[in-house]
């Protein structure tokens, strides 16, 4: 919707005669927003358009009948375009100049992608940085606006930040250059460099009413953005469905085809953790966007969208995609119907009212299901985490009832994560005594569960997974004030008996912090991995969640002030103190709920509380701490995939009997099951490898199950040597054709003239076994594999 449209003249006549009143008149009018004198809205289009942009435009270099654009509602988009040139370049190809405007003076620096910060409304606040908010409005109407893109039209979007003399090389910096490419950035005394852009794309006026076309254009996706985004998604093993999470993709799919205006339709799909709702709905929107439909992967925490918008187009930066990953607030001053489909992720998650101090908006269930002909909420109501969670199918079923939207219901039962183990959520519930379950202890379950001693053991262990693949994180219930805000030098999560120290992961960019390089030295919280998975999560337990008496107890006063999770809370306590506590009680215990079923392979533990470790303890059953039933102990250190630089320096890979014979008797190539971490005094080379033993025979030196490292053989004296050998027409009790047995060699002689061979023994270890005799003459009956080394320890 265009608020104000005239020609560079026109602006300029008006800019003499209170231009900040004339939009002030046409946004009440056009958007019903009402924005009074003196306000900072008001106030801003003072400065900016009566002062700033008037003299920019008052040139003989851009022509006087270009078309001039003020407020320019972007159709998607809760934004609005601050100021628009249009018209042809010498080419009489037409152009539109996109210009964000901002008053800010005082900018920093800050380690997060396209953001900085400044003083927003007198506080310091982290806001967009505005050459990418330039950006941003020029991809969104290039990726969806018809008459943009089939008609060629060319946008070339900047910034002007009018007020801001740029010495300290911040607004330009280097770290902000991909966007500064693609939108320049002019500040205070460059109003000639920036006429100088205008002129270059702007040689004619605007002949054809270019905004009127665009404003009146078809809203639906480009077939280049669909086709890019499908590409994306084809053969990335992130997202890949399988079982239930297809048939759900597939009824989600037909509801957008067949839903209108006047067919709405909501669906909600309910599951637990790792059952797949991320993984179905990024499929979704790929496909729905292919269909040539409009569509918008929403959440509440802007961690999943940042997390799977990055793992989608395989970059931390911001892209030409990003305007399909939103919030859920951003539908307060939405059309109706505006979407075929919203996909609503985390629904849980969902508010009523919208923005920092909840005051916009009525509801954001009621709002997304207004703005769109479908909408497919993915719930799971035992992770709703703050105060103002109001994401339940009762909630959602109502208002799809007020608004004549028919009502369906699914749900994703296969579980992917937590080793596909339902029984360690089972297990898990019943201890944090959400619910009653079979699940008492962790026995027969394979979930690699472990309680440390100390956080400097939860810290340590996770930082070795993490060097696998970059997959292994810490985090913490909110017990800890987030003081590095204001002083990065210190540390927000201190437990002093332990001299343990580190920061929140808020400190940087908490949208991608748990697949970011480094963000391993920081702790993460409920709003960073929410919704997210890692193979290994290290979880620190406060004192909001203690154990008394066998009873789980939780102390709300424990939460750190800087959390605003239970931020309501004290008034409630005042009105129904038996709710507060009620509601505060669920929300602590989905919280240490959500954060121990973020691990796909473990989850290890330490409590601050020791009486609460002590009940876990004995919970656990016969695995008692770190133990757990040998082999299973081992499998947990069996990584599929590791980092290229660890091979044959930190980890050995591990072969089956029949690979490792294959590869090192004979030189064949030979898939391996995975990689192990070893820890032995000499250097790893590629000639060495593991296996798992099988029986009693070599006891007490190696035991059944143990899994023992080789190196390949290379000839010389085997004498006294344990070696693996692969045998021809010999058959071991425990291994078949294969055997690790101790070498021992034994001259014969075989002819009058002294001729002599070797007859060769192999000997176990145990007396209960016998030995296998190969005789003399027979040694191609028989190939030595490997030497022994020894038996991997655990890490």
């Amino acid at each position: 919707m265009i608020v104000y449209q005239t020609t560079k003249r026109g602006f300029l006549e008006d800019s003499s005669n209170g231009i900040e009143d004339i939009i002030r008149l046409n946004v009440k009018q056009k958007l019903n927003i009402d924005v009074k004198p003196g306000s900072s809205e008001y106030e801003s289009w003072r400065n900016s358009l009566g002062n700033a942009m008037s003299h920019v435009m008052n040139t003989s270099r851009i022509p006087d009948d270009s078309g001039v654009a003020i407020e320019y509602s972007i159709p998607r988009s809760k934004n609005r375009i601050d100021f628009i040139i249009t018209g042809q370049d010498e080419n009489n190809v037409e152009k539109v100049i996109i210009i964000e405007l901002k008053q800010w003076t005082d900018i920093q620096l800050t380690e997060k992608d396209a953001m900085v910060l400044t003083r927003f409304k007198g506080t310091p606040s982290e806001e967009l940085h505005p050459s990418y908010q330039a950006w941003t409005y020029s991809t969104l109407l290039n990726g969806f606006n018809v008459t943009v893109y089939e008609e060629k039209i060319g946008l070339q979007p900047c910034a002007y930040l009018h007020n801001h003399i740029d010495s300290n090389n911040v607004i330009k910096n280097s770290f902000y250059e991909d966007y500064l490419q693609k939108s320049p950035a002019f500040c205070k005394g460059e109003k000639e460099k920036l006429q100088d852009f205008v002129a270059q794309f702007i040689k004619y006026g605007d002949k054809k009413d270019i905004l009127y076309r665009i404003d009146h254009g078809e809203i639906r996706p480009s077939k280049d953005l669909a086709n890019s985004l499908a590409s994306m998604l084809k053969g990335n093993q992130e997202f890949i469905m399988i079982d239930d999470q297809k048939i759900v993709y597939e009824d989600a799919l037909a509801l957008a085809r067949k839903s209108s205006k006047t067919n709405k339709n909501v669906l909600i799909v309910e599951g637990g953790p790792g059952t797949g709702k991320s993984v179905v709905a990024i499929n979704l929107l790929v496909a729905i966007t292919k269909l040539g439909l409009n569509t918008q992967y929403v959440t509440k925490n802007s961690a999943p969208r940042g997390v799977f918008e990055s793992k989608l187009t395989k970059t931390l930066k911001k892209t030409q995609f990003s305007n399909m990953f939103t919030g859920s607030g951003s539908y307060t001053n939405c059309g109706k119907n505006i979407f075929d489909m919203l996909i609503v992720d985390e629904a849980h998650r969902l508010n009523a009212k919208s923005g920092m101090m909840k005051n916009f908006g009525e509801n954001q269930i009621k709002e997304i299901i207004e703005s769109s002909k479908s909408a497919v909420f993915f719930i799971d109501e035992d992770q709703r985490v703050t105060w103002h969670d109001i994401g339940t199918k009762e909630e959602i079923e109502k208002w799809a009832n007020k608004l004549g939207s028919k009502f369906q219901n699914l749900k994703l039962e296969s579980q992917f994560r937590c080793n596909g183990s339902d029984g360690y959520l089972s297990w898990l519930d019943n201890t944090l005594q959400v619910k009653e379950t079979a699940n008492t202890t962790l026995d027969g379950i394979k979930y690699d569960f472990k309680i440390m001693d100390s956080p400097n053991e939860l810290r340590d262990i996770i930082f070795e997974k993490n060097k696998v693949n970059n997959k292994a994180r810490l985090v913490a219930g909110y017990c800890w004030d987030w003081v590095s805000k204001k002083n990065k030098g210190i540390k927000d999560i201190t437990i002093r008996e332990h001299n343990f120290a580190m920061q929140w992961n808020l400190a940087s960019d908490g949208n991608v912090w748990i697949i970011a390089p480094e963000s391993v030295n920081e702790v993460g919280c409920i709003h960073t991995c929410q919704g997210l998975e890692v193979d290994y999560i290290g979880v620190i337990v406060g004192e909001d969640f203690i154990v008394r008496g066998g009873k789980v107890i939780t102390n709300p006063s424990k939460r750190a002030k800087t959390d605003a999770s239970l931020n309501g809370y004290k008034k409630a306590l005042i009105d129904d103190p038996e709710f507060a506590n009620a509601k505060a009680n669920r929300i602590i215990l989905n919280t240490y709920r959500t954060l121990m079923t973020r691990g796909m392979k473990g989850c290890y533990v330490y409590f601050v509380d020791k009486e609460t470790e002590l009940y876990f303890r004995s919970r656990m059953g016969s695995i008692v701490g770190t133990d757990k039933p040998k082999d299973e102990a081992f499998i947990d250190q069996i990584e599929k995939e590791i980092n290229e630089n660890l091979k044959h320096v930190e980890y050995l890979p591990v072969y089956s009997f029949s690979a490792a014979c294959g590869k090192f008797g004979y030189g064949q190539t030979a898939k391996e099951d995975g990689w192990m971490k070893v820890n032995i005094k000499r250097k790893l080379h590629p000639d060495m490898f593991i296996v798992k033993a099988v029986g009693r025979s070599m006891e007490p030196r190696i035991n059944d199950g143990d899994y023992c490292i080789f190196e390949r053989d290379r000839g010389g004296t085997r004498d006294d040597k344990i070696v693996l050998v692969e045998c021809r027409d010999s058959v071991d009790p425990d291994y078949g054709k294969y055997t690790i047995k101790k070498y021992l060699s034994e001259k014969i002689m075989v002819s009058e003239d002294a001729t002599t061979q070797a007859k060769v023994n192999l000997i176990p270890l145990n007396k209960e076994y016998k030995t296998i005799v190969v005789e003399a003459g027979s040694a191609d009956k028989f190939t030595v594999v490997g030497w022994y080394i020894d038996v991997v320890k655990s890490v």
